[in-house]
Protein backbone atom coordinates (compact mmCIF):
# COMPACT_ATOMS: atom_id res chain seq x y z
CA UNK A 1 0.00 0.00 0.00
CA UNK A 2 2.80 2.46 0.79
CA UNK A 3 4.17 2.22 -2.76
CA UNK A 4 0.73 3.11 -4.10
CA UNK A 5 0.47 6.05 -1.70
CA UNK A 6 3.89 7.23 -2.87
CA UNK A 7 2.81 7.03 -6.53
CA UNK A 8 -0.55 8.74 -5.92
CA UNK A 9 0.99 11.53 -3.84
CA UNK A 10 3.63 12.24 -6.47
CA UNK A 11 1.05 12.26 -9.26
CA UNK A 12 -1.21 14.52 -7.19
CA UNK A 13 1.52 17.15 -7.48
CA UNK A 14 2.45 16.58 -11.13
CA UNK A 15 2.13 14.05 -13.92
CA UNK A 16 5.12 11.74 -14.22
CA UNK A 17 6.40 8.39 -15.44
CA UNK A 18 7.52 5.34 -13.43
CA UNK A 19 11.25 5.56 -14.06
CA UNK A 20 11.36 9.21 -12.96
CA UNK A 21 9.58 8.38 -9.68
CA UNK A 22 11.97 5.51 -9.01
CA UNK A 23 14.93 7.79 -9.67
CA UNK A 24 13.52 10.44 -7.30
CA UNK A 25 13.07 7.75 -4.67
CA UNK A 26 16.69 6.68 -4.98
CA UNK A 27 18.33 10.10 -4.64
CA UNK A 28 19.89 11.39 -2.44
CA UNK A 29 19.00 8.54 -0.04
CA UNK A 30 18.46 5.16 -1.74
CA UNK A 31 14.96 4.57 -0.34
CA UNK A 32 14.24 2.26 -3.27
CA UNK A 33 16.97 -0.11 -2.10
CA UNK A 34 15.99 0.23 1.55
CA UNK A 35 12.40 -0.68 0.65
CA UNK A 36 13.49 -3.38 -1.85
CA UNK A 37 11.59 -1.55 -4.59
CA UNK A 38 12.43 -2.91 -8.01
CA UNK A 39 11.32 -1.43 -11.31
CA UNK A 40 9.06 -4.43 -11.89
CA UNK A 41 7.31 -3.84 -8.52
CA UNK A 42 6.88 -0.16 -9.35
CA UNK A 43 5.45 -0.92 -12.80
CA UNK A 44 3.14 -3.51 -11.23
CA UNK A 45 1.72 -0.86 -8.89
CA UNK A 46 1.31 1.62 -11.76
CA UNK A 47 -0.64 -1.05 -13.63
CA UNK A 48 -2.72 -1.89 -10.55
CA UNK A 49 -3.57 1.77 -9.90
CA UNK A 50 -4.52 2.19 -13.56
CA UNK A 51 -6.87 -0.83 -13.38
CA UNK A 52 -8.44 0.63 -10.22
CA UNK A 53 -9.07 3.89 -12.10
CA UNK A 54 -6.91 5.89 -9.68
CA UNK A 55 -4.35 6.96 -12.30
CA UNK A 56 -4.41 7.14 -16.08
CA UNK A 57 -1.86 7.42 -18.87
CA UNK A 58 -1.89 10.88 -20.42
CA UNK A 59 0.87 10.84 -23.00
CA UNK A 60 3.79 8.91 -24.42
CA UNK A 61 7.12 10.67 -24.74
CA UNK A 62 9.20 9.31 -27.60
CA UNK A 63 12.93 9.88 -27.66
CA UNK A 64 15.44 8.68 -30.19
CA UNK A 65 17.51 5.68 -29.03
CA UNK A 66 15.59 5.53 -25.74
CA UNK A 67 12.55 3.61 -24.58
CA UNK A 68 9.20 5.41 -24.73
CA UNK A 69 8.06 7.03 -21.49
CA UNK A 70 4.41 6.64 -20.57
CA UNK A 71 3.32 9.64 -18.49
CA UNK A 72 0.58 9.16 -15.89
CA UNK A 73 -1.73 11.54 -14.04
CA UNK A 74 -3.90 10.99 -10.98
CA UNK A 75 -7.66 10.81 -11.59
CA UNK A 76 -10.34 12.53 -9.52
CA UNK A 77 -11.09 9.14 -7.96
CA UNK A 78 -7.40 8.69 -7.10
CA UNK A 79 -7.26 12.14 -5.53
CA UNK A 80 -10.37 11.35 -3.47
CA UNK A 81 -9.02 7.97 -2.28
CA UNK A 82 -5.49 9.14 -1.42
CA UNK A 83 -6.42 10.42 2.08
CA UNK A 84 -8.29 7.17 2.84
CA UNK A 85 -5.25 5.13 1.82
CA UNK A 86 -3.05 7.22 4.11
CA UNK A 87 -5.46 6.77 7.04
CA UNK A 88 -5.51 3.01 6.41
CA UNK A 89 -1.72 2.96 6.35
CA UNK A 90 -1.59 4.53 9.82
CA UNK A 91 -4.35 2.27 11.14
CA UNK A 92 -2.74 -0.96 9.90
CA UNK A 93 0.88 -0.05 10.71
CA UNK A 94 2.56 -2.41 13.16
CA UNK A 95 5.32 0.10 13.89
CA UNK A 96 6.18 3.70 13.12
CA UNK A 97 8.55 2.60 10.37
CA UNK A 98 5.48 1.38 8.45
CA UNK A 99 4.11 4.96 8.40
CA UNK A 100 7.03 6.74 6.71
CA UNK A 101 5.24 7.31 3.38
CA UNK A 102 2.18 8.55 5.26
CA UNK A 103 4.30 10.95 7.30
CA UNK A 104 5.76 12.36 4.10
CA UNK A 105 2.23 13.09 2.85
CA UNK A 106 0.37 14.60 5.79
CA UNK A 107 -0.67 17.54 3.61
CA UNK A 108 -3.28 15.24 1.99
CA UNK A 109 -5.02 14.35 5.28
CA UNK A 110 -6.64 15.85 8.34
CA UNK A 111 -3.92 15.98 11.01
CA UNK A 112 -6.50 15.70 13.79
CA UNK A 113 -7.59 12.34 12.41
CA UNK A 114 -3.97 11.13 12.24
CA UNK A 115 -3.50 12.23 15.85
CA UNK A 116 -6.62 10.26 16.86
CA UNK A 117 -5.28 7.15 15.13
CA UNK A 118 -1.89 7.53 16.83
CA UNK A 119 -3.47 8.14 20.23
CA UNK A 120 -5.50 4.95 19.81
CA UNK A 121 -2.31 3.05 18.96
CA UNK A 122 -0.71 4.47 22.10
CA UNK A 123 -3.63 3.28 24.24
CA UNK A 124 -3.38 -0.22 22.75
CA UNK A 125 0.36 -0.28 23.49
CA UNK A 126 -0.27 0.72 27.10
CA UNK A 127 -2.82 -2.10 27.42
CA UNK A 128 -0.28 -4.57 26.02
CA UNK A 129 2.30 -3.44 28.58
CA UNK A 130 -0.21 -3.79 31.42
CA UNK A 131 -1.24 -7.23 30.17
CA UNK A 132 2.33 -8.53 29.88
CA UNK A 133 3.24 -7.17 33.30
CA UNK A 134 0.17 -8.67 34.97
CA UNK A 135 0.66 -11.97 33.17
CA UNK A 136 4.23 -12.22 34.47
CA UNK A 137 3.00 -11.50 38.01
CA UNK A 138 0.20 -14.09 37.78
CA UNK A 139 2.28 -16.95 36.43
CA UNK A 140 4.36 -18.61 39.13
CA UNK A 141 7.64 -19.74 37.65
CA UNK A 142 10.81 -20.83 39.39
CA UNK A 143 14.50 -20.99 38.59
CA UNK A 144 15.57 -20.59 34.99
CA UNK A 145 11.94 -20.43 33.82
CA UNK A 146 11.37 -17.43 36.08
CA UNK A 147 14.54 -15.84 34.69
CA UNK A 148 13.26 -16.48 31.17
CA UNK A 149 9.83 -15.08 31.98
CA UNK A 150 11.32 -11.98 33.59
CA UNK A 151 13.65 -11.53 30.63
CA UNK A 152 10.80 -11.71 28.10
CA UNK A 153 8.60 -9.42 30.19
CA UNK A 154 11.43 -6.89 30.39
CA UNK A 155 12.15 -7.17 26.68
CA UNK A 156 8.55 -6.66 25.56
CA UNK A 157 7.73 -3.90 28.04
CA UNK A 158 10.93 -2.07 27.11
CA UNK A 159 10.17 -2.44 23.40
CA UNK A 160 6.56 -1.30 23.79
CA UNK A 161 7.57 1.60 26.07
CA UNK A 162 10.12 2.71 23.48
CA UNK A 163 7.54 2.55 20.69
CA UNK A 164 5.12 4.46 22.93
CA UNK A 165 7.67 7.23 23.52
CA UNK A 166 8.18 7.58 19.77
CA UNK A 167 4.43 7.62 19.12
CA UNK A 168 3.98 10.30 21.80
CA UNK A 169 6.75 12.35 20.22
CA UNK A 170 5.18 11.92 16.79
CA UNK A 171 1.76 12.98 18.07
CA UNK A 172 3.28 16.19 19.39
CA UNK A 173 5.13 16.87 16.12
CA UNK A 174 2.00 16.26 14.03
CA UNK A 175 -0.02 18.45 16.41
CA UNK A 176 2.40 21.40 16.24
CA UNK A 177 2.96 21.02 12.49
CA UNK A 178 6.70 20.38 12.64
CA UNK A 179 6.16 17.19 10.61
Amino acid sequence: MSIQIYILSKLAKESSYPYKLKKELSEPIPFDKLAHLTESKLYYHFESLTKQGLIEPTEIIKEENRPDKQVFAITEQGLALLPQKIYQLFEKADSLSDTIVGLMNLDFVDRAKIIMILEEKLKRLEKKIDYITSLNMQVKLEGSKKEGGDFLTGYFTSRFNNEGEWISSLIEKVRNGSI
